[in-house]
């Protein structure tokens, strides 16, 4: 085959894929004489489109609430709703929501009647009786295709608002892969240390109480030396998740390091801070927690945790990496006085 042939026949294909096809679309005639409805049936039926008929204006909001028509061939003066007022209702109501977009041809007897004015009516084309049928037939294929090139853009733009919120939800979920500890599934420390400076500036602008809480699995390698480190992982994930539960979902919990971790607590004080030490130390010790080994044989294991918390505002604590400081000894005080229990930072009295 010569190329200018094969040239010819894609530009033919391409023709055929942009022109939306028209045949089987649904026409809706109003009128209120049959045989007006009749004569247009007659006109346009060798189009292959599909027809429904109205005789009045309610009877066409009727129809279009049973279906959606591709278009709508309306006479003007019709009894008790006239098309006019059916046509800005349809406009009034060409959103998502409602009608969506459904052209409209008025057609009118008055022969001083002018296109302009029809079109400012809110009609998107306009005849005046007696009409020629080649020129209604092009008009209703000129308003089927604008119908149909509506219909692609609507359904383009709904597919890419789709592929939006896909994508948004993809990067969302991307953006927590980044913040969080993949075995433990509580934030990272990167995150946390993001979080704690937001936090602790928001503290220091309106004198809101902070506090930050630091906790270490007690022993956790002499678990892990005896049990394996599929065994130490699990514990790592059961305290995690216990610590989660004891604390609320304004709390912001994260994986410090290895077996550590670490507790930011808004809007709480001092005392309030040491209860839900507590009450996590307290869960943690009760947590029943199983070792299965090799032989089939089951072990029971026990966990405690050791946690140091400060809290601000202090006039000694007045940067944050002094907060984070006087936690961590705090925690080592705990280690020191035997493990499984909570020592709290006391900002010492003047004079």
């Amino acid at each position: 085959m010569a190329d200018g042939s094969i040239k010819k026949m894609g530009e033919v294909t391409r023709r055929t894929l942009a022109t939306p096809a028209l045949a089987d679309r649904t026409i809706l005639l109003v009128d209120d004489d049959p045989a007006n409805i009749q004569h247009v049936r007659e006109g346009l039926a060798s189009q292959g489109y599909r027809f429904r008929e109205a005789h009045d204006g309610t009877e066409a909001l009727r129809s279009l609430r049973e279906v959606r028509p591709d278009l709508i061939i309306m006479d003007v003066e019709m009894p008790r709703l006239g098309g006019v007022e059916v046509c800005r209702i349809i406009k009034a109501n060409g959103g998502e929501g409602g009608f969506g977009f459904i052209p409209v041809i008025l057609v009118t007897a008055r022969q001083a009647a002018g296109k302009v004015e029809g079109l400012e009516l809110g009609a998107d084309d306009y005849l005046v009786k007696p009409f020629d049928m080649l020129e209604l037939s092009a008009r209703v294929k000129s308003m089927l295709r604008l119908k149909a090139l509506q219909d692609a853009v609507v359904e383009k733009n709904r597919e890419l608002d789709k592929a939006n919120k896909e994508l948004a939800q993809k990067r969302e979920e991307l953006l927590a892969l980044t913040r969080v500890d993949a075995l433990t599934g509580l934030y990272n420390r990167r995150y946390f240390e993001e979080r704690l400076t937001e936090e602790f500036v928001r503290s220091t602008r309106y004198r809101s109480p902070l506090s930050l809480v630091m906790m270490d699995i007690d022993h956790f390698k002499k678990l892990n030396d005896t049990y394996g480190h599929p065994f130490g992982d699990e514990v790592l994930r059961q305290v995690a998740r216990t610590i989660k539960g004891k604390l609320r979902e304004v709390d912001f919990v994260a994986r410090y390091g290895g077996e550590e971790m670490i507790a930011l607590l808004p809007e709480t004080g001092p005392k309030e801070a040491l209860g839900a030490c507590e009450r996590v130390r307290e869960a943690i010790a009760s947590l029943q927690l199983e070792h299965r080994a090799p032989d089939g044989s089951r072990q029971p294991v026990r966990c405690t945790a050791s946690l140091g918390v400060a809290s601000v505002p202090a006039k000694s604590l007045p940067v944050m990496e002094e907060l984070l400081r006087v936690a961590d000894t705090c925690l080592y005080a705990a280690k020191a006085a035997g493990r499984n229990c909570v020592r709290q930072y006391q900002e010492e009295s003047p004079g």
